[in-house]
This record gives C-alpha cells, structure tokens and sequence, in this order.
C-alpha cells in the first residue's frame, strides 16, 4: 500500500526526445558531437531530431494528461539557453521551457527539472569540459539563469543526473560522450560534478527554488562469491558507484576507501559547497550489479558479471524488483536521519515490441515490471522508508544514447520515421493504477 500523497510521474531527457538540434539558436552538445562520430553509437543514430518533442509539446503535454500523472520529471538542454556553455543567455530557448512549464500547469502536472542530463555544450568540453573546475562555475551561472526565469513555478529541481554514469562512462571507458577513456584517472570529474551540484543547489535556493534534490544511480551489490577477493572487489566497487556520490552529498565526506585519492582535487570549503540540504533524493534503479575479483592482468580491480536466474529485458538487463526494495532499506540504514525523503527518479525496462495490426502494442512485461516494481515500493515504505513517488522511465521511446533507437523505455511508442505516438498497453496500465490510487487516497 502507498501513503496517501504518493506522486505518481514519468521522465525524459532533453536529447533522448527533443529534436530541434539546430533550431532555436540551440548550440552543439558533446552527444551532437560524439553522434556524428562513426561507430560510437549501434544504428548510427543520433537526437537531432529524436521524437521531435521540440515541436510537439502540446500533443506530448496531453499524452501526459491522459496518463493522469501528477508530476513530470524533464531536463532542460544547456545548449539551448547558452550555445557555448556561458555568457549571453538565449532567449528563444528559454521561452521554449517557459511555455512547457506553464503548459504542464495548465494540465495540473508539477514539473521536476534537471538542469544536467549529460548534454553539456561542446564548447565547454573543448576547454575540458567536467575535468576542467572553471565548468562549475558556468554551472552555477547556467542555474541561475534558469532558476531565476522558472524557480517561481517549478515543484523540485535536480542539479546533475547520475553523476556516476558521466564520470564512468563518459569519461572512464568512453561508451558516453565524450568518449575519453581515462580510467580512474576520471575522478577529478566526480568531484567537479558534485562541486557543480553544490553550486546549482545554492543558485537555485537564491532565485527562489524551495525544492531541491538529486537523481543518482544507486544499486545493490551482491558478491559473486563470499571469497575476500570478490567480496573485496565488491566493497571498492560500491564505492565508486554508490558511496563517491551519495556520502559527500549527505556527509559532506568522501567514502573512506577513497577519501585520499579525492583530496588531490579538493579545495578549501568544497565539502560544505557540495553538502547543501537536500529537500529529497531521488533515486535512479534498474538493477543488482554482480560483482567479482578480475584477474591479476586486467585494466580494473573488479569485473561486473551477469546476473542469472532472473527473467530479463530487450536490454539484457535482469528484472530484480526486489532490489529495488533490498535497495532503499540498505540506504535508510546507512544514511539513517542524513537521508531525506525519497523520490525513484527513473525506474523503468526497454522492451521493443510496436503496434500489431489493429495498432495494439501489446507490451505485457512492461506491465509486470512496472507493477513488481511498485509493489517493491510499497514493501520498503511498510518497512519505514520514506518514499515519496514514483517516476516511470519513460513517457516515450527515445535516443538511447550510444543504443541510438534499438531500446524502447516508453508508455508510448514512437514511429522514427513518422513519429507518431501510440500509447501503449502499459500506458493504459499505469493510467488505471494512478487513478484507483487517486480514488483510493481520496
């Protein structure tokens, strides 16, 4: 059962969906960038014009109506109010976010906004991009642009999504943009994201925000054995994923089996710039990593296994609902009364099933993942978490990043050729599931 008060939403990017890569005096991005770059992304693919949201928020803004959700998690594209990163303001890009909040009001759905969802302007990047300290303070100016135009009308902000996911896969392994390769010689980029968080949460509060939070990538590890080794892999691991980000957001410390290695980019007052209160945190699950002792040989200490006995998405990902709940109990008793009220930020499964010849898309695991994973919720918060919402990843098929269009996320189906939208079974689903909780709490 979900408390009473329970947000039930849906999320996108701004480059999975929006289209418009050249239109509205928008500037490049490192995805624009890396897109153009043969080989980096499977089909080829790139989000110049993705789902083409750019144009059609109107008709994406119903779409939403009719699902019956209550809040609408999206990311505002740097490029699109400073085409370099900083410096003079775009207002035609500016007044596009402007309208799609008032639009999303008008249909009585709160916005939740991310300022970063991984398009920084190319610009920036050719002067280092998140290697480069100087980045975070064009991120706070960036936030205090925005927040000084939307903080009056927009419910919760999320500074940076996943920092992890940039530090490790956009510049530790390359499969992201930029696509540098450094190994862990990336984790000046881990601290300069979460600088960058604490700067945005500050320009926030100062332009009138009274919500703001984070969106992280948080799993549970599971050992592939009990051997020290893969235990011990494991451990380091979870930190670099988990702990590099959640502890100094929370504790205003970095984890202690890397404490030392981050104080080579730690300046004076930076700890206290990056814990700044958090109004909740938001909390991006997909599944358990496995996780065992690599070789003697191996370019990193641990490799990630595959995780069996679990039914799996189009992704290869395994569906482990109950990590989700494994997940939040963990997080409450580490972070006990530092940690504040949890918003799932992203939860969500790629399965590429579209329309049959009635023009049903039949996507019944969907359904399940959806329903097993809101059932997870609901066990952790009977066990004392405190959750607050749900958002589903995601309102549509989109880009899917160095996947390009072979992954679908979304309650709608999108045709890339023609782009028209059909909901899906699991639209219908999650409709219904909204309105009996509405009815239920009422």
């Amino acid at each position: 059962m979900l408390p009473g008060g329970f947000r039930f939403g849906t999320s996108t990017a701004a480059y999975q969906i929006e289209g418009g890569a050249t239109e509205g005096g928008r500037g490049p991005s490192i995805w624009d960038t890396f897109t153009a770059e043969p080989g980096r992304v499977v089909d080829g693919a790139t989000g110049a014009v993705a789902c083409d949201h750019f144009h059609r928020v109107e008709e994406d803004v119903e779409l939403m109506r009719r699902l019956g959700v209550e809040g609408y998690r999206f990311s505002i594209a740097w490029p699109r109010i400073q085409p370099t990163g900083k410096g003079e303001v775009n207002a035609e890009g500016l007044a596009f976010y402007d309208r799609l909040v008032d639009t999303l009001l008008d249909n009585g759905i709160q916005p939740m906004v991310t300022l970063y969802h991984w398009d920084l302007p190319q610009a920036l990047e050719d002067d280092g991009g998140w290697l480069n300290r100087a980045t975070t303070d064009h991120f706070q100016e960036y936030a205090a642009i925005v927040g000084g135009a939307l903080a009056d009308r927009v419910e919760h902000w999320i500074p940076v999504n996943e920092p992890n996911v940039v530090t490790m896969l956009g510049y530790g392994n390359g499969t992201h943009a930029p696509g540098k390769t450094l190994m862990f010689e990336a984790l000046p980029v881990a601290h300069h994201l979460l600088l960058g968080h604490g700067k945005a949460a500050i320009a926030l509060r100062q332009a009138g925000a009274t919500s703001v939070g984070c969106a992280n990538n948080h799993a549970p590890m599971w050992p592939a054995t009990d051997k020290d080794a893969d235990v011990g892999a494991t451990k380091l691991f979870d930190a670099l994923w988990n702990a590099l980000f959640a502890e100094p957001m929370l504790f205003g410390r970095y984890p202690a089996d890397l404490a030392e290695i981050m104080d080579m980019y730690t300046h004076e007052g930076d700890m206290a710039t990056i814990r700044q209160p958090l109004d909740f945190y938001g909390v991006n699950y997909y599944n358990p990593h496995k996780i065992g002792m690599a070789a003697e040989d191996a370019e990193l200490p641990w490799e990630q296994l595959e995780v069996l006995g679990y039914p799996t998405t189009d992704f290869g990902w395994p569906v482990v609902p109950d990590g989700l709940r494994e997940l939040l109990i963990l997080m409450r008793a580490r972070y006990r009364a530092a940690l504040p009220p949890i918003y799932i930020t992203e939860s969500g499964c790629s399965y590429g099933m579209g329309p049959d010849a009635d023009g049903v898309v039949d996507d019944q695991p969907r359904i399940d993942y959806l329903d097993s994973h809101l059932r997870a919720v609901a066990e952790a918060v009977a066990q004392g978490v405190d959750v607050r919402g749900y958002y589903t990843w995601s309102l549509l098929d989109n880009f899917e990043w160095a996947e390009g269009f072979t992954q679908r996320f979304g309650l709608v189906h999108v045709d890339y050729d023609t782009l028209v939208r059909t909901p899906k079974k699991s639209f219908e689903w999650y409709a219904a599931m909204v309105a009996a909780n509405r009815v239920t709490r009422r």
